[in-house]
Protein backbone atom coordinates (compact mmCIF):
# COMPACT_ATOMS: atom_id res chain seq x y z
CA UNK A 1 0.00 0.00 0.00
CA UNK A 2 1.34 3.06 -1.19
CA UNK A 3 1.65 6.40 0.28
CA UNK A 4 -0.64 9.67 -0.34
CA UNK A 5 -1.47 11.84 2.45
CA UNK A 6 -5.45 11.51 2.36
CA UNK A 7 -5.54 10.18 -0.55
CA UNK A 8 -4.90 6.96 1.77
CA UNK A 9 -8.25 6.62 2.87
CA UNK A 10 -8.85 4.73 -1.14
CA UNK A 11 -6.69 1.79 0.47
CA UNK A 12 -9.85 1.00 2.47
CA UNK A 13 -11.91 0.64 -0.49
CA UNK A 14 -9.29 -1.35 -2.58
CA UNK A 15 -9.57 -3.72 0.33
CA UNK A 16 -12.87 -4.27 0.35
CA UNK A 17 -13.36 -4.76 -3.15
CA UNK A 18 -10.50 -7.48 -3.09
CA UNK A 19 -12.56 -9.25 -0.66
CA UNK A 20 -15.47 -8.36 -2.11
CA UNK A 21 -13.85 -10.20 -5.73
CA UNK A 22 -12.56 -13.39 -3.30
CA UNK A 23 -8.76 -12.25 -2.63
CA UNK A 24 -8.05 -11.83 0.66
CA UNK A 25 -4.16 -11.00 1.00
CA UNK A 26 -1.84 -13.39 3.24
CA UNK A 27 -0.14 -10.36 4.41
CA UNK A 28 0.11 -6.58 4.16
CA UNK A 29 2.39 -3.55 3.99
CA UNK A 30 2.81 -0.10 3.55
CA UNK A 31 4.57 2.92 3.68
CA UNK A 32 3.50 6.05 5.10
CA UNK A 33 -1.03 6.43 5.57
CA UNK A 34 -0.68 3.37 3.34
CA UNK A 35 1.24 1.90 6.79
CA UNK A 36 -1.52 3.35 8.60
CA UNK A 37 -4.35 1.51 6.89
CA UNK A 38 -2.59 -1.13 7.01
CA UNK A 39 -2.19 -1.92 10.18
CA UNK A 40 -5.35 -1.52 10.56
CA UNK A 41 -6.36 -4.31 8.71
CA UNK A 42 -3.54 -6.29 9.79
CA UNK A 43 -5.12 -5.96 13.29
CA UNK A 44 -8.39 -6.77 12.36
CA UNK A 45 -9.63 -3.14 13.20
CA UNK A 46 -10.61 -2.12 9.69
CA UNK A 47 -14.76 -1.96 10.72
CA UNK A 48 -13.82 0.53 13.26
CA UNK A 49 -10.52 2.28 11.75
CA UNK A 50 -13.48 2.54 8.64
CA UNK A 51 -16.10 4.35 10.78
CA UNK A 52 -13.94 6.68 12.36
CA UNK A 53 -12.63 7.87 8.83
CA UNK A 54 -16.50 7.92 7.56
CA UNK A 55 -17.49 10.28 10.43
CA UNK A 56 -14.10 12.54 10.58
CA UNK A 57 -14.90 16.26 10.16
CA UNK A 58 -12.95 19.57 9.23
CA UNK A 59 -13.19 20.32 12.55
CA UNK A 60 -11.78 16.72 13.55
CA UNK A 61 -8.80 17.05 10.80
CA UNK A 62 -7.93 20.24 12.31
CA UNK A 63 -8.21 18.84 15.90
CA UNK A 64 -5.27 16.67 15.40
CA UNK A 65 -2.86 19.54 13.88
CA UNK A 66 -0.47 19.94 16.73
CA UNK A 67 1.70 22.84 16.03
CA UNK A 68 5.56 22.73 16.57
CA UNK A 69 8.28 24.11 14.94
CA UNK A 70 10.70 21.72 16.33
CA UNK A 71 12.06 19.18 13.30
CA UNK A 72 8.44 20.02 11.77
CA UNK A 73 5.56 21.93 11.81
CA UNK A 74 3.22 19.11 13.75
CA UNK A 75 4.01 16.80 16.08
CA UNK A 76 1.46 14.17 15.59
CA UNK A 77 1.62 13.24 19.25
CA UNK A 78 -2.35 14.08 19.13
CA UNK A 79 -3.33 11.46 15.98
CA UNK A 80 -1.31 9.05 17.78
CA UNK A 81 -2.66 9.36 21.35
CA UNK A 82 -5.89 9.30 19.82
CA UNK A 83 -4.87 5.67 18.43
CA UNK A 84 -3.63 4.56 21.91
CA UNK A 85 -7.16 5.35 23.02
CA UNK A 86 -9.13 3.91 20.51
CA UNK A 87 -7.11 0.86 19.07
CA UNK A 88 -5.28 -1.60 20.85
CA UNK A 89 -1.32 -1.21 20.03
CA UNK A 90 -0.78 -4.95 19.73
CA UNK A 91 3.90 -5.72 18.83
CA UNK A 92 3.63 -6.23 15.16
CA UNK A 93 4.53 -9.53 15.33
CA UNK A 94 1.41 -10.85 17.43
CA UNK A 95 -1.01 -8.95 14.57
CA UNK A 96 -3.53 -11.23 12.74
CA UNK A 97 -1.60 -10.84 9.55
CA UNK A 98 1.94 -10.34 9.10
CA UNK A 99 2.28 -6.57 8.31
CA UNK A 100 5.15 -4.23 8.35
CA UNK A 101 5.79 -0.82 7.41
CA UNK A 102 8.54 1.14 5.59
CA UNK A 103 10.57 4.38 7.04
CA UNK A 104 13.62 5.92 5.86
CA UNK A 105 16.93 6.62 8.02
CA UNK A 106 17.17 10.78 7.67
CA UNK A 107 20.65 10.73 8.60
CA UNK A 108 21.66 7.93 6.28
CA UNK A 109 18.73 7.76 3.78
CA UNK A 110 18.73 3.99 4.43
CA UNK A 111 15.11 2.35 3.51
CA UNK A 112 14.00 0.89 7.19
CA UNK A 113 11.70 -1.70 7.25
CA UNK A 114 9.47 -1.94 10.72
CA UNK A 115 8.63 -5.89 10.95
CA UNK A 116 8.52 -5.72 15.24
CA UNK A 117 7.49 -4.12 18.06
CA UNK A 118 4.89 -1.57 18.97
CA UNK A 119 2.56 -0.71 15.63
CA UNK A 120 1.78 2.56 16.52
CA UNK A 121 5.24 3.51 16.98
CA UNK A 122 6.02 1.81 13.56
CA UNK A 123 2.79 3.75 11.84
CA UNK A 124 4.28 6.96 13.40
CA UNK A 125 7.53 7.12 11.71
CA UNK A 126 6.31 5.41 8.59
CA UNK A 127 3.77 8.85 8.61
CA UNK A 128 6.62 11.57 9.81
CA UNK A 129 6.75 13.69 6.46
CA UNK A 130 9.33 15.61 6.09
CA UNK A 131 8.34 19.64 7.56
CA UNK A 132 4.98 18.72 8.05
CA UNK A 133 5.75 16.21 10.95
CA UNK A 134 8.60 15.66 13.46
CA UNK A 135 10.91 12.94 13.02
CA UNK A 136 10.59 9.49 14.77
CA UNK A 137 13.70 7.89 17.45
CA UNK A 138 13.63 4.28 16.64
CA UNK A 139 16.48 2.42 17.95
CA UNK A 140 18.72 4.92 17.92
CA UNK A 141 17.76 5.92 14.68
CA UNK A 142 16.15 8.93 13.41
CA UNK A 143 13.24 7.84 11.26
CA UNK A 144 11.10 10.03 8.67
CA UNK A 145 8.54 8.98 6.22
CA UNK A 146 8.81 5.83 4.15
CA UNK A 147 7.76 7.58 0.42
CA UNK A 148 11.26 9.41 0.49
CA UNK A 149 12.53 5.98 -0.26
CA UNK A 150 10.44 3.59 -1.32
CA UNK A 151 6.23 5.12 -1.98
CA UNK A 152 4.81 1.68 -2.81
CA UNK A 153 6.76 -1.24 -1.14
CA UNK A 154 6.82 -4.25 -3.55
CA UNK A 155 9.78 -5.46 -2.66
CA UNK A 156 8.98 -5.68 0.92
CA UNK A 157 6.30 -7.44 0.15
CA UNK A 158 8.48 -9.55 -1.80
CA UNK A 159 11.37 -10.11 1.32
CA UNK A 160 8.17 -11.04 3.71
CA UNK A 161 7.74 -13.54 1.06
CA UNK A 162 5.04 -13.04 -1.75
CA UNK A 163 4.40 -14.44 -4.48
CA UNK A 164 1.92 -12.57 -6.04
CA UNK A 165 1.99 -8.95 -5.21
CA UNK A 166 -1.26 -6.40 -5.58
CA UNK A 167 0.32 -3.00 -5.61
CA UNK A 168 -1.83 0.62 -4.87
CA UNK A 169 -0.21 3.39 -6.07
CA UNK A 170 -1.67 6.34 -5.25
CA UNK A 171 0.31 8.66 -7.24
CA UNK A 172 -0.17 7.14 -10.75
CA UNK A 173 -2.07 11.10 -11.78
CA UNK A 174 -0.13 13.19 -9.43
CA UNK A 175 1.93 15.55 -12.24
CA UNK A 176 -1.01 16.13 -14.64
CA UNK A 177 -2.77 17.58 -11.56
CA UNK A 178 0.10 20.03 -11.78
CA UNK A 179 -0.25 20.72 -15.41
CA UNK A 180 -4.01 21.67 -14.72
CA UNK A 181 -4.87 25.30 -13.77
CA UNK A 182 -3.94 26.38 -10.11
CA UNK A 183 -6.24 25.32 -7.59
CA UNK A 184 -8.40 27.84 -6.12
CA UNK A 185 -7.08 29.57 -2.58
CA UNK A 186 -7.75 27.35 0.16
CA UNK A 187 -10.60 29.08 2.25
CA UNK A 188 -11.07 28.45 6.07
CA UNK A 189 -13.54 26.40 5.82
CA UNK A 190 -10.91 23.58 4.47
CA UNK A 191 -8.78 21.98 6.98
CA UNK A 192 -5.35 23.59 5.55
CA UNK A 193 -7.46 27.42 5.60
CA UNK A 194 -8.02 26.64 9.36
CA UNK A 195 -4.86 25.31 10.16
CA UNK A 196 -3.05 28.23 8.58
CA UNK A 197 -5.43 30.67 10.18
CA UNK A 198 -4.36 28.64 13.63
CA UNK A 199 -1.24 28.47 12.30
CA UNK A 200 -0.87 32.31 12.28
CA UNK A 201 -2.15 32.84 15.64
CA UNK A 202 0.03 30.50 17.09
CA UNK A 203 3.14 32.46 15.92
CA UNK A 204 1.35 35.59 16.88
CA UNK A 205 1.44 36.18 12.82
CA UNK A 206 -1.02 38.83 11.05
CA UNK A 207 -4.22 37.22 9.53
CA UNK A 208 -4.44 36.79 6.14
CA UNK A 209 -6.02 40.09 4.50
CA UNK A 210 -8.99 39.61 2.02
CA UNK A 211 -8.19 37.51 -0.97
CA UNK A 212 -7.61 40.51 -4.10
CA UNK A 213 -7.50 40.35 -7.45
CA UNK A 214 -3.71 39.89 -7.93
CA UNK A 215 -2.10 36.27 -8.56
CA UNK A 216 -0.68 35.01 -5.06
CA UNK A 217 2.54 32.32 -4.65
CA UNK A 218 1.77 29.48 -3.68
CA UNK A 219 1.42 28.62 -0.10
CA UNK A 220 4.02 26.74 2.07
CA UNK A 221 1.71 23.44 1.92
CA UNK A 222 1.42 23.69 -2.17
CA UNK A 223 5.18 23.89 -2.11
CA UNK A 224 6.04 20.78 0.08
CA UNK A 225 2.54 18.91 -1.43
CA UNK A 226 3.72 19.91 -4.61
CA UNK A 227 7.12 18.82 -4.64
CA UNK A 228 6.73 15.95 -2.56
CA UNK A 229 4.11 14.58 -4.80
CA UNK A 230 6.33 15.31 -7.33
CA UNK A 231 9.41 12.98 -5.87
CA UNK A 232 7.31 10.37 -5.00
CA UNK A 233 6.09 10.03 -8.16
CA UNK A 234 9.52 9.60 -10.32
CA UNK A 235 10.69 7.77 -7.32
CA UNK A 236 7.34 5.09 -7.44
CA UNK A 237 8.32 4.84 -11.43
CA UNK A 238 12.37 4.02 -10.71
CA UNK A 239 11.17 1.96 -8.25
CA UNK A 240 8.35 -0.11 -9.93
CA UNK A 241 10.30 -0.42 -12.99
CA UNK A 242 13.04 -2.73 -11.38
CA UNK A 243 10.80 -3.96 -8.99
CA UNK A 244 7.02 -4.86 -10.61
CA UNK A 245 4.18 -5.88 -8.95
CA UNK A 246 2.06 -8.10 -10.89
CA UNK A 247 -0.92 -6.01 -10.67
CA UNK A 248 -1.38 -2.52 -9.75
CA UNK A 249 -4.34 -0.23 -8.35
CA UNK A 250 -4.01 2.89 -9.41
CA UNK A 251 -7.09 5.19 -8.15
CA UNK A 252 -7.33 8.98 -9.59
CA UNK A 253 -6.91 11.05 -6.93
CA UNK A 254 -5.18 13.92 -8.15
CA UNK A 255 -7.84 16.31 -7.25
CA UNK A 256 -7.12 15.69 -3.33
CA UNK A 257 -5.41 18.08 -1.11
CA UNK A 258 -2.80 17.20 0.99
CA UNK A 259 -5.10 17.73 4.06
CA UNK A 260 -8.68 16.52 2.22
CA UNK A 261 -8.95 13.45 5.14
CA UNK A 262 -12.68 14.34 6.10
CA UNK A 263 -13.47 13.29 1.80
CA UNK A 264 -13.28 9.37 3.31
CA UNK A 265 -16.30 8.37 1.54
CA UNK A 266 -14.99 9.78 -1.75
CA UNK A 267 -11.59 8.46 -1.67
CA UNK A 268 -13.02 5.12 -0.63
CA UNK A 269 -15.75 5.00 -3.51
CA UNK A 270 -12.48 5.41 -5.36
CA UNK A 271 -10.70 2.82 -4.49
CA UNK A 272 -13.07 0.36 -5.37
CA UNK A 273 -13.80 1.61 -8.63
CA UNK A 274 -10.09 1.30 -9.17
CA UNK A 275 -10.08 -2.12 -8.30
CA UNK A 276 -13.00 -2.96 -10.73
CA UNK A 277 -11.23 -1.84 -13.65
CA UNK A 278 -8.05 -4.28 -12.68
CA UNK A 279 -10.46 -7.12 -12.50
CA UNK A 280 -9.50 -9.26 -15.10
CA UNK A 281 -6.14 -9.31 -13.99
CA UNK A 282 -7.06 -10.61 -10.79
CA UNK A 283 -9.07 -13.35 -11.83
CA UNK A 284 -6.04 -14.18 -13.65
CA UNK A 285 -3.98 -14.64 -10.50
CA UNK A 286 -6.74 -16.68 -9.03
CA UNK A 287 -6.22 -19.50 -12.09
Amino acid sequence: MGGGSARGWAHVGVIRELEAAGIRPDLVCGTSVGAMVGAAYAAGELDRFEQWLLDMSVSDVVSFMDVTLNGGVLKGDRLMDFFRRNFVDHPIENLAMPFAAVATSLRTGAEVWLREGSTVEAVRASIALPVLFTPVQHDGLILVDGGLVNPVPVSLARAMGADLVIAVDLNSDMLSRHEAADPPPESTASPVGEWMRKLQVTLGLPLSEAASNEPKPPSLLDVVGSSINIMQVRITRSRMAGEPADVVVAPRLAHFGLFDFHRAREAIDIGRRSVRTVLHQLSLLKE
